[in-house]
């Protein structure tokens, strides 16, 4: 009786896995999907220059005390607001963190005026270790930038938010901490309740899709 128990939650688990898996859409027709408006992209800005330093991060106007982006991070930037152009997907509202590095991203990314917003300024308090190895455990920071994802965009718009690691981790888990440079994680608004996660959009799915 006990090993029966034991397959039937194994069965169980296996199951909900594989729900949760077909839940995400395939990432190409993901993108097609975007085109309709109503779900909300949550980036993380594109690559830095390692040779600087976030002295004084939190001097907002001061861009000599922020790590920013490198010419590869603006290049791909770039690249993904080139191929969101021509896909024709409709952008609505834009919001970044308020550090410089997100903000060209989103404007690179997105072409419009971005809204810096705390709830998505780097919850590690700049911290390099933070960066590198987000724990996800900022359950404030992380409800903050839920509260953006749960918004429902305007109508048959896209709600584009750029943020950081540390953020992302927070809001959605310590296992998100792996989303790379430019990658987007993509969810589908609700009239009525929290959005739902629809998947992840990767720098090279959006070159992938234009190349078809």
């Amino acid at each position: 009786m006990a090993r029966m128990t034991v397959l039937c939650r194994l069965a169980v688990i296996i199951l909900l896995a594989g729900v949760s898996r077909s839940a995400a859409a395939d990432t190409p027709e993901l993108i097609t999907s975007l085109k309709q408006g109503g779900y909300v992209l949550v980036f993380r800005h594109t690559a830095t220059d390692d040779s600087q330093k976030d002295v004084y991060p939190f001097r907002f106007d001061d861009m000599s005390a922020q790590r920013q982006l490198s010419e590869k991070g603006r290049d791909t930037a770039r690249q993904i607001g080139t191929v969101i152009k021509e896909l024709a997907i409709p952008i609505g509202d834009v919001y970044a963190s308020r550090l410089n590095r997100a903000i060209e991203a989103a404007k690179l990314i997105s072409g419009r005026e971005v809204k810096p917003v705390e709830a998505l300024t780097d919850s590690s308090n700049a911290s390099a270790s933070g960066m590198a190895n987000p724990t996800g455990a900022n359950a404030k920071a992380g409800q903050a930038v839920r509260q953006l994802v749960d918004a429902p965009p305007k109508a048959g718009t896209n709600t584009f938010l750029v943020t950081h690691k540390t953020n992302i981790a927070d809001a959605f888990g310590k296992e998100a901490g792996d989303v790379q440079e430019g990658e987007a994680f993509v969810y589908k608004a609700s009239s009525s309740g929290a959005a739902a996660f629809a998947g992840r959009i990767k720098l090279a799915d959006w070159s992938a899709k234009t190349s078809k």
